[in-house]
């Protein structure tokens, strides 16, 4: 470490700030620049020669956060040859609590300080491809949420004017033949003559983002399967009986490298479905679960979790095994959720000893017979 030359880089929408710190000296100094790539280029160039014209380049590390743009600013240090670090914003060590100062300038400080110390919690930059698939399953999450919005949206409005026994029950709000009833009390706003209409006016605002949030996110899902349709990855996963493209593109995408991971156990810390554990003296207690890393992995994980349990037997078996009997009773609903939770971690292992062995999928009830 003695050698090393650490840039720290906290980056800002416009400007950014560098901490360059000799780790033989510990003497630093910070720069200001302009958050572009000409620019950071030029700062890394300036500063990347260490001391020792003998040193090699890779003996600097560059340090950032986790942010939106620390995808290219890894990719532009990385092409010069640098060790480059991505710091976990998430983990405690990185938290700020209870300081009387929080400036550009710590941040970067405190950045080349815990790799001075060698205690940066760091994150997987997955390449550039795959960032952007990771990129567009994220934007289709968002397009749905959207539709989501709008649907609750449309129900609220016939609940605050008592109108809730003019919608169709359960899914058939959102059938065409649903849809067509809806359109029947909306007009569009510049129609509404009277105050009382009003409503009809949000009506019809909110029917027609509902229909663009369709018809986006049908786009968003064709480029997903045309994507999908060529990634041996994806076509793996769902020779699991209840696991269809979406979730099993999520775990690819989460993922990326399936070897980065040395145990089922680090998989599923990773994916936060570990529960808590907190001790102090001699109180130890187990908690819900972390709920770190991504959280679309977690969510489709879950979701295909209930779908792989209606589907497979081992999947009954293994929750009726959590959750103490196959018949649950009131008292124990409770019971029968951690235990998918659980089912939920153990389909991840799974998943992910399919994709480091490259192997289909094979039912573990016949493969133990």
């Amino acid at each position: 470490m003695d050698s090393i030359q650490i840039i720290a880089l906290d980056l800002g929408k416009f400007k950014s700030v560098a901490c360059v710190m000799d780790a033989r000296t510990r003497r630093h100094g910070f720069v200001t620049v302009d958050t572009t790539p000409a620019a950071l280029h030029d700062l890394l160039s300036a500063h990347a020669g260490p001391a020792d014209a003998s040193a090699e380049p890779s003996r600097v590390v560059v340090a950032l956060e986790a942010c939106d743009g620390a995808g290219w600013v890894y990719d532009l240090a990385a092409a010069l040859g640098f060790d480059v670090r991505v710091a976990n914003c998430c983990h405690e060590s990185w938290r700020w609590r209870r300081v009387k100062r929080k400036t550009d300038k710590d941040d970067a400080l405190k950045l080349a300080k815990m790799v001075l110390l060698d205690h940066l919690p760091t994150v997987h930059v997955p390449p550039p491809a795959m960032r952007q698939r990771r990129h567009l399953v994220l934007f289709r999450r968002s397009v749905v949420q959207r539709r989501t919005a709008s649907k609750n949206a449309i129900r609220s409005i016939f609940s605050r004017q008592g109108l809730t026994e003019l919608l169709p029950r359960g899914k058939k709000t959102w059938s065409k033949a649903g849809l067509a009833q809806l359109r029947t009390h909306a007009k569009p706003p510049a129609d509404c003559t009277g105050i009382d209409e009003l409503w009809r006016g949000r009506l019809h605002v909110e029917l027609e983002l509902l229909d663009a949030a369709d018809a986006q996110a049908a786009l968003v899902e064709r480029k997903l399967d045309e994507l999908g349709a060529t990634d041996a990855k994806v076509q793996l996963l769902q020779t699991v009986p209840g696991v269809g493209p979406r979730p099993a593109e999520a775990v690819v995408v989460s993922l990326d490298d399936p070897h980065r991971f040395k145990s089922g156990s680090e998989l599923g810390s990773y994916a936060g479905l570990v529960p808590k554990l907190i001790e102090s003296g001699q109180m130890s207690r187990v908690g819900g679960i972390t709920r770190r890393g991504p959280s679309i992995l977690r969510g489709m994980l879950i979701e295909v979790a209930w779908v792989v349990w209606r589907h497979n037997d081992w999947a009954k078996s293994f929750v009726a095994k959590v959750s103490r009997g196959a018949k649950v009773s009131r008292g124990m609903k409770q019971r029968k959720k951690i235990a998918i939770v659980a089912l939920a971690r153990r389909l991840l292992a799974k998943l992910w000893a399919m994709l480091k062995t490259n192997t289909p999928w094979q039912d573990p009830a016949s493969a133990s017979a």
